[in-house]
């Protein structure tokens, strides 16, 4: 059958050009007579796949030197127990909690510590970003943490908390590489690189090289420091090869198609043909509040249940997959990441204004 046009939020479609290359180079890459797959993590072959794609996400994100980058296992889920056994020196941290996996990071860090939460949005739903410009910041907190962008209920911080000179580590694993960013403004920035760069299996974290010492939490297991990883350039045992080289060759198809600039127009564009269906329509309504929504995320409802699961059904028959929204909150939800063309999104939007007039 035809590609589908893929809504998932993670693991999440990945742009073709980068498939197909990937497929060219399968069984025998760069005439080697081997796949990425069977290659030695300590070949001078994969040395050079891991250094270009650090190169060209420094190029990306304009990565000042004294950071480090590092491709990590366990996903941004095992940076909720890592952040804190390497920054926790006061054991001592506040988050702001707008989301799911926000909420998770908090509950995790208050295994090392004291964990603050100083801000949320779960009275309404995570519908909404609350206001970070006046927050009661902790005097000793080691840091500030933040989801930048809420895969699960569709929000995303526009402005940065105002975080009183405090350590600000930032999770943006559903807008990574979606737009520039100012690297210098965080201590950490990380991502799971499933939904927006590459398959599932590796996070990038990108850390401040001053932050990274042998100063952690007592009883941290040798794997869980930054430093490990740091002094072993991110190979300190086998790392995830495979991720690491199609997330090599995404980084590429994102220099070679006009950088993050580029790739910001384009986001909005796709976001805002979806968004003004659904501020027009009758029948569908997106769920956050305007000034916070996401242009990665995309949730709505109909409010009648039985017409979201119609609908989810004949979209999926239609080719457009995906679109449940997540078990803890129903409805549907369109992840229209990097690699989603604007072709998609016009396409469903023109499905759903199909399905309504049938429906109303």
């Amino acid at each position: 059958m035809d590609r589908v046009y893929n809504f998932s939020a993670g693991p999440a479609v990945l742009p073709e050009e980068v498939l197909r290359e990937a497929q060219d180079e399968m069984m025998n890459y760069r005439g080697c007579g081997m796949s990425v797959m069977e290659m030695s993590h300590r070949s001078k072959m994969f040395d050079e796949i891991i250094d270009e794609a650090e190169a060209d996400l420094r190029t990306l994100l304009q990565i000042p030197d004294d950071y480090a980058v590092l491709f990590m296992q366990g996903g941004a889920t095992l940076q909720f127990a890592q952040i804190p056994m390497n920054l926790m020196k006061n054991r001592v941290a506040d988050y702001i909690v707008t989301g799911t996996w926000a909420k998770k990071a908090w509950q995790e860090a208050a295994i090392y510590g004291t964990a603050n939460k100083i801000a949320s949005s779960e009275d309404k739903m995570f519908t909404y970003i609350p206001d970070c410009s006046d927050l009661p910041v902790s005097p000793d907190a080691d840091y500030v943490y933040i989801c930048e962008n809420n895969t699960i209920y569709g929000t995303k911080y526009h402005t940065l908390p105002n975080t009183k000179g405090k350590l600000l580590v930032s999770d943006v694993s559903s807008c990574f590489l979606s737009e520039p960013i100012d690297v210098t403004k965080y201590g950490i920035v990380y991502g799971g690189v499933q939904k927006n760069i590459g398959p599932a299996g590796l996070v990038v974290s990108i850390i401040r090289k001053d932050l990274i010492t042998d100063d952690v939490l007592a009883g941290t297991p040798t794997y869980m420091k930054f430093k490990t990883h740091a002094d072993n350039r991110s190979m300190y045992n086998t790392p995830n090869c495979y991720a690491i080289y199609i997330c090599g060759k995404v980084f590429k198809w994102l220099l070679k198609t006009g950088g993050l600039e580029k790739r910001k127009e384009i986001n909005e564009q796709k976001a805002a043909v979806l968004y003004d269906y659904l501020d027009s329509s009758r029948m569908f309504r997106g769920t956050v509040e305007k000034k916070d929504r996401s242009l990665m995320n995309v949730p709505f409802v109909t409010g009648d249940k039985d017409l979201d699961a119609k609908f989810i059904k004949e979209a999926t028959e239609a080719g457009f997959v995906n679109l449940k929204g997540h078990r803890s909150v129903g409805g549907m939800r369109a992840s229209i990441y990097n690699a989603m063309p604007v072709e998609g999104v016009q396409k469903l939007t023109e499905f759903m204004k199909q399905f309504e007039e049938v429906n109303a």
